[in-house]
């Protein structure tokens, strides 16, 4: 009997992504003449790219005047996260524009979003890409998500840089605000796919790059952990004053335009804490009334919405319970009980496909309202880097 190998078909899959959010509002808030460089890492092999900017949160057109790939010029086989200098060195050898309709230049208009051309461009899991956008005239730098974490590292230099190797020193800084890019797909094989992690600033720290250097480490070569997080938004509420807009958007305004990815099959959430400890009363602080404070069961109806529309689109949905908040400047005995009730019904895992106890993994074993020793940042609300490796392997493999 002859047996016949077939091979599958390369797929789109994202391969890196974050959610757009809204950048605080500043006197300066206008840039001119800048590039942005953006290291991003491979997990797998690929042979063309495409790359979503998207200005949803911007309230006047920006002007993409350049943009350009290629392949960061240090070293990224360790199991580590990359040693990325503030020179970001790229290899000038493999600089490709990157095009819309064949332009070089494009425009996004106000709360719009495009895709680019597929760009041609051999990927080899492991490598650091970089991703440079230069922006000629000045551009309201509104659209932009905060994000931190071992491989989450960006930059800017003065003048048009997208093609020069080394950043120069004088004129270029480091900065975690990532503006305007918000995904990257990559032709790859359908053996690839993607997980999601949703939430607020806890997962646009570190947790989700400790979860892909875990995978880089255990070997697992087949699952791209994208990060769709802003920091300071809840399920139910947003701002809509300045003081405090760059908290982002609601879940109902998030959550449909962030969570549709290329190759993903699994998300999880974990979100909830800002809707319990924002609301103090307009007697302390006259845009955080305590009529925002949801009961427990407008939070949990919350999730649940989240978990029809996830899995509308296909998706397998895992919730991670809330983590310790004693110590917290808001902290008080009905919050922790609030939270508490949250954390109680999404252990049953009732109507989704499970739970990661996120809580269980950072809390005191005789103190459950608080951190473990050393897992605390400090604030007694994110986790220290020790506490985010603890989030990482909290998670099962059986879904990567």
């Amino acid at each position: 009997m002859n047996h016949t190998t077939i091979n599958k078909p390369d797929t789109w899959c994202s391969m890196w992504g974050n959610a757009v959010s809204i950048a605080e509002h500043r006197p300066e808030s206008y840039a001119k003449d800048i590039t942005l460089r953006y290291p991003v890492y491979a997990p797998f092999d690929g042979t063309s790219l495409r790359f979503t900017f998207d200005n949803y949160c911007g309230s006047e057109p920006v002007s993409i005047t350049k943009a350009t790939v290629s392949v960061a010029d240090f070293n990224t086989n360790s199991d580590s996260a990359p040693k990325i200098n503030l020179s970001c060195p790229q290899k000038k050898s493999t600089t490709t524009q990157i095009t819309f309709w064949g332009n070089p230049s494009v425009t996004l208009d106000a709360h719009k979003r495009i895709v680019s051309d597929e760009v041609s461009f051999q990927v080899q899991a492991g490598q650091t890409l970089c991703v440079n956008l230069y922006f000629a005239d000045f551009t309201l730098m509104q659209s932009a998500v905060l994000i931190t974490g071992p491989l989450s590292k960006g930059f800017f230099s003065l003048g048009d840089q997208t093609l020069t190797e080394d950043l120069p020193l004088d004129t270029s800084k480091t900065t975690s605000w990532f503006y305007f890019l918000s995904n990257i797909d990559i032709l790859t094989s359908s053996d690839n796919h993607a997980v999601i992690c949703y939430g607020d600033s806890i997962t646009a720290q570190a947790w989700p790059d400790e979860l892909t250097l875990r995978l880089r480490r255990e070997g697992r070569k087949h699952t791209s952990i994208i990060r769709r997080a802003a920091s300071g938004t809840r399920i139910l509420r947003q701002y809509d004053c300045i003081t405090y807009d760059s908290y982002g958007l609601k879940g109902s305004n998030r959550f449909l335009h962030e969570i549709p990815t290329a190759g993903a099959d699994t998300i999880i959430i974990q979100q909830g804490i800002n809707d319990i400890i924002h609301p103090v009363g307009t007697d302390i602080n006259p845009f955080r009334p305590m009529s925002d404070l949801p009961t427990a069961e407008e939070l949990i109806d919350g999730l649940k919405w989240y978990t029809d529309q996830a899995h509308s689109l296909g998706l397998s949905v895992y919730i991670g319970t809330l983590l310790p908040i004693e110590g917290w400047r808001t902290y008080a005995p009905f919050r922790e009980e609030l939270k508490n009730k949250v954390n109680e019904w999404i252990r049953q895992a009732d109507g989704f496909e499970g739970c990661i106890d996120f809580d269980l993994a950072v809390r005191d074993s005789t103190n459950p309202a608080a951190f473990k020793a050393g897992y605390d940042s400090g604030d007694h609300l994110h986790p220290s880097s020790a506490g985010y490796k603890a989030m990482a392997d909290a998670v099962s493999l059986r879904f990567l």
